[in-house]
């Protein structure tokens, strides 16, 4: 059945105190997607965020990021006072996130509320911590020892509580039980505001896209605690780690720096963490996108210890063998292949073998760097089992790409449109309706491009540092005006 919807980060919803969070402005969001007739709400990954501030490079692939939780709510509950908070910096402004303001005051105020809660007595508590304890003392631990050595990386810890032994992780969890307490707390609030908000998205027929990285951060506590899961040698270092080779847009290729997995372990096993971490992101979501599909049937390995990735080698990954896993284990889950960047045969036969509709971005479709895959993108080429794009939270916003793209990408772009215009919000216009006429059962339309914002709105810039992360979206722009707009394009289209 033909649908569409938005994509638009959790941090980038409007609202006071700095960031997008699981406030009434989240529900107004919801509200706003049903009246412009959206089936779906995909976001980004919601695990806590460090250096750099991607929610693809977490503290933990199962835990939320705490300053995703309302500080509303809390105010609501008696354990923050408005006047407290008006006295800590957020950031002053209100289209753009702070995150040195955010680890600082927010923080700050989330420490008021855990001094001033009796949640060690409410059973939901005790119910939270024993149906997560599988990661939740790991995690909590972890960021309490983080903390306790200035935020510092794990890699900069002293070598016992490093490597994870028995004897310094027990002197370390009475050493900070409080402190741990403390971040017990922070997953307690953020789930149980996550799953209200879920159900108020379904009650108004909205479902959730999350999103997953395939790799998880070599500072996390998936990282820390769970070596065996990893390609390391004896001290439990990584002997190789993640990129993507060198291409036409860098010489060098690019060094993410993700520990690699042991696949054959993992087989070994039966892939039980994988089957944990997609049961976990299924119990969050309805739809889940599995960033960097690729990498499961073939990804890039690059020595660790490398100055960039042009020295990297392709190794096989685990295929069909983990998603028939995954098949058996949950029949009927929906998965999202991310399958953009370097495709080979092999790559389309594992989207094809798993069932799961693949992903297409129609700014990729008129790269004239790109001439023989980007036959891939062009609308006449889809078959109906597909998500169709715009732009992901990595392209430029398509007001941005219109103004920096060739004059002979820019000609292709307007035959294909059938339109002389040069007029940037017809052309915006064009490409959206290009999106959701096309045969994809599915389109999704990044929330900037519906405002036809510029560049000053885009998510991410890869391989760039600083500026990323922190687009935030006015309350003033989501208008019952623009909400009627896109639910007329919904329904011209046959997607409502």
């Amino acid at each position: 059945m033909r649908k569409s919807g938005i994509l638009m980060p959790v941090f980038s919803l409007p609202g006071a105190y700095g960031i997008g969070c699981f406030s009434e402005s989240a529900r107004r969001f919801v509200d706003f997607l049903a009246d412009a007739g959206q089936s779906y709400w995909q976001i980004l990954p919601v695990g806590p965020t460090g250096y750099g501030d991607s929610p693809y490079q977490s503290f933990s692939t199962f835990a939320g990021n705490p300053y995703f939780i309302s500080l509303e709510r809390l105010m609501e509950k008696g354990l923050l006072e408005r006047t407290e908070l008006n006295t800590l910096d957020f950031g002053d402004d209100a289209e753009a996130v702070d995150y040195g303001a955010m680890y600082r005051s927010r923080l700050a105020a989330l420490r008021t509320a855990y001094r001033r809660s009796a949640f060690r007595t409410e059973a939901a508590f005790q119910a939270f911590v024993g149906e997560n304890r599988f990661w939740l003392e790991d995690y909590a631990l972890f960021m309490a020892v983080k903390d306790s050595f200035g935020g510092r990386s794990m890699h900069e810890w002293p070598e016992d509580i490093r490597a994870h032994r028995p004897e310094a992780v027990a002197e370390y969890r009475e050493r900070f039980r409080d402190e741990m307490m403390f971040y017990e707390f922070l997953q307690y609030e953020f789930f149980a505001e996550w799953q209200e908000l879920r159900a108020y998205a379904a009650s108004r027929k909205i479902q959730i896209i999350g999103d997953i990285p395939i790799y998880v951060s070599s500072d996390s506590a998936d990282f820390w605690a769970h070596r065996e899961l990893f390609q390391t040698d004896a001290e439990g270092q990584p002997t190789a780690v993640a990129g993507c080779p060198p291409d036409g847009f860098s010489a060098t290729g690019q060094l993410w720096g993700n520990p690699l997995y042991r696949w054959p372990y993992h087989k070994e096993t039966g892939f039980a963490w994988w089957i944990t971490r997609i049961g976990r992101m299924r119990d969050l979501y309805d739809v889940i996108r599995i960033d960097h599909f690729r990498g499961f049937d073939e990804y890039f390995s690059v020595p660790a210890g490398a100055p960039d990735a042009s020295g990297g080698h392709w190794e096989k990954g685990p295929g069909m063998d983990l998603f028939r896993a995954i098949g058996e284990r949950y029949p009927g889950i929906r998965i999202i292949a991310e399958d953009l960047g370097y495709v080979t045969d092999t790559v389309r036969r594992l989207v094809r073998d798993s069932g799961f509709p693949n992903m297409k971005v129609l700014e990729f479709a008129f790269d004239s760097r790109d001439s023989s895959g980007k036959q891939d993108y062009l609308p006449y080429n889809y078959n109906r089992n597909c998500v169709v794009y715009t732009g992901t939270h990595d392209n430029e916003t398509l007001a941005g790409w219109l103004g920096s793209i060739l004059p002979e990408e820019r000609r292709d772009l307007k035959d294909y449109l059938g339109t002389e215009s040069d007029d940037p919000e017809v052309l915006v216009d064009l490409v959206i309706r290009m999106a959701l006429s096309s045969c994809a059962d599915t389109a999704v339309i990044p929330m900037q491009d519906y405002l036809g914002l510029d560049n000053r709105a885009r998510i991410n810039q890869p391989s760039t540092f600083g500026t990323n992360w922190r687009w935030r979206v006015r309350e003033d722009a989501l208008t019952p005006e623009l909400a009627a707009r896109i639910r007329k394009l919904t329904v011209v289209y046959g997607r409502s």
